[in-house]
């Protein structure tokens, strides 16, 4: 069988490495969620250690976030792919990120 030209082929993410400061974690969380809370506190604390930017989004504030994950948050999106929801992994979570 002819092998596939590596123009042709897909990248496949899973094996793409990234440094860590590459990524970026987003938050979906709302207001008065301890479990947002919770979650929060694990993210600062593993995106301060790898040098992780991540950022946090109100599904209060955004229609589309509200209609896709209300029933999931908080939901952790790592570069912009669901990494989890509910509860957060540390070890998971780091290990998504350090490649």
């Amino acid at each position: 069988m002819a092998r596939m030209s590596p123009i042709f082929r897909r990248s496949d993410r899973r094996t793409e490495t990234k440094a860590p400061a590459d990524h970026l974690v987003t938050l979906i969380r709302k207001p008065g969620c301890h479990l947002c809370d919770d979650a929060q506190e694990v993210i600062e604390k593993v995106c301060a250690d790898l040098g992780v930017p991540w950022e946090g989004k109100d599904i209060t504030e955004d229609e589309e976030l509200h209609r896709q994950y209300w029933e999931q948050i908080p939901v952790v999106l790592v570069d912009g792919a669901q990494h989890t929801f509910w509860r957060v992994n540390e070890e998971r979570l780091r290990k998504a990120l350090a490649g």
